[in-house]
């Protein structure tokens, strides 16, 4: 039985290590999707080359994150063989093969619950952000990414509701969003684009706004849900415009 829970203590700790280190890379701002496949590629000691792993490569801080996520592995991937060379023999008792299928299957739940990753990468992410010993951006201070902001990459595919449109149809900084690039599947960067460009499948857009709404649009899809989840950014977008005027108006009067 101890080896068991042994196997299935090390799946967890290998699934939050994996998750620590997509949070570190996305607050380098890479996109949600890319940061994931690195930190499990590294992890797993798979290694794919693609674009972002040349991003990684010219990154200091997302190379020292992968460093830390490799050595790691070497430790992880050992362990889960360990235990699971151990937890064989007791897995063929009634009570050893229903305790590894229930704690297999939660493992699996909880892995694939996109409530506990909200949760969990929020904590990651101020953990990371108040105990870290390296500095994700040095442009932070600049761009005041400490209150809720941050330029962020998002990888569009073909079912998002942003594809095939251009940036005047999108209208995204009506919700707050500012997309300040765009590269083509081809490679080619375009900064500044303008709003007659149009959003591709395949493509990678540099984004800056609030988080949220940076999640959010890189998980919406197409049709009617979609232009309804505009409305509603728009509308949210609207009331904080209005928090903002009368913040910095009490700013003013206090100032007088």
């Amino acid at each position: 039985m101890a080896a068991v829970l042994s196997l299935l203590g090390v799946l967890v700790i290998s699934l939050l290590v994996t998750r620590v280190g997509a949070t570190a890379l996305r607050l380098t701002g890479m996109s949600s999707e890319a940061a994931e496949f690195q930190s499990r590629s590294a992890f797993t000691g798979v290694g794919f080359t693609t674009l972002e792993s040349e991003d990684i490569l010219n990154h200091p801080v997302r190379r020292r994150i992968l460093m830390h996520l490799m050595l790691l592995s070497n430790l992880g991937v050992g362990a889960v063989v360990a235990t699971l060379m151990l937890s064989l023999p007791q897995a063929t008792t009634l009570t050893g093969f229903c305790t590894a299928a229930i704690g297999i299957l939660g493992f699996w739940m909880l892995a694939r619950s996109k409530f506990v990753e909200q949760q969990t990468n929020r904590i990651i992410a101020w953990s990371l952000l108040k105990f870290g010993s390296f500095k994700a951006r040095d442009y932070a201070a600049i761009l005041q990414l400490e209150a809720g902001y941050s330029v962020s990459e998002l990888a569009v595919e073909t079912n998002d509701w942003i594809a095939e449109k251009s940036l005047m149809e999108l209208r995204l900084p009506t919700e707050g969003v500012l997309v300040l690039g765009i590269r083509r599947n081809s490679g080619i960067y375009f900064g500044n684009p303008t709003a007659e460009m149009v959003i591709h499948a395949g493509d990678l857009l540099t984004l800056y706004g609030p988080n949220d709404r940076i999640a959010e649009l890189d998980q919406r899809g197409r049709g009617r849900v979609g232009d309804d989840a505009h409305d509603k950014a728009v509308k949210a977008h609207e009331v904080e415009l209005v928090e903002q005027e009368n913040l910095d108006a009490e700013i003013e009067r206090d100032r007088d």
